[in-house]
């Protein structure tokens, strides 16, 4: 998997693309959505195997979770809106920043690979190209020497983009807001 901090920083960058008037508590549930698929780690505790459906990258990790994540979060937003338009935007937004960790777990080099089409395909998949060091499971691992290839490693796959994204989008909405 990726860090937690190499999927934060990709909702952070997401958020900038949000359209004027959102506040950062969005952003802040958008990097909950990067981190919740990692709590099935927790069935490690319970037995369950790596390579099961509620196994590591297993459902957790597909697109529809993500979308269902979406709907749940942007619900939570708009429930005092009853303009539908922010709905939508919630949950494309909620759904982007939760499929965003599986698309960045299966750019790593290590693990089984993510079960994307879960539940109707429990196939793991990695994507070709895998430039992504895997960050080792738990804190006491995290912050070591390992750790720190892997912070090394996201800054240059995941940091240098969402940098240039952000400053992209920040670029592009001046250039709009002058018109």
């Amino acid at each position: 998997m990726a860090s937690a901090f190499g999927h934060a920083l990709v909702v952070v960058s997401l958020g900038r693309a949000l359209p004027k008037g959102y506040s950062w508590k969005v952003v802040l549930v958008g990097v909950i959505c990067t981190v919740i698929p990692d709590l099935d780690v927790m069935a490690f505790k319970f037995g369950i195997p790596y390579e099961s459906f509620w196994g590591h990258r297993g459902f957790s990790h597909s697109l529809l979770f993500a979308l269902i994540w979406g709907v749940v979060c942007a619900a939570g937003f708009s429930v005092r809106s009853s303009d539908r338009k922010f709905f939508w935007i919630h949950t494309v937004f909620f759904f982007l920043c939760t499929a965003s960790h599986a698309v960045l777990d299966a750019m790593t080099n290590g693990g089984l690979g993510v079960a994307f089409f879960s539940p109707w395909d429990d196939t793991r998949y990695f994507f070709p190209w895998q430039p992504i060091a895997v960050s080792p499971i738990g804190a006491a691992r995290f912050f070591s020497e390992r750790g720190w290839e892997v912070l090394k490693s996201e800054a240059i796959w995941i940091g240098i983009p969402c940098v240039a994204a952000y400053l992209l989008t920040f670029l592009l909405k001046r250039k709009v807001g002058k018109k």
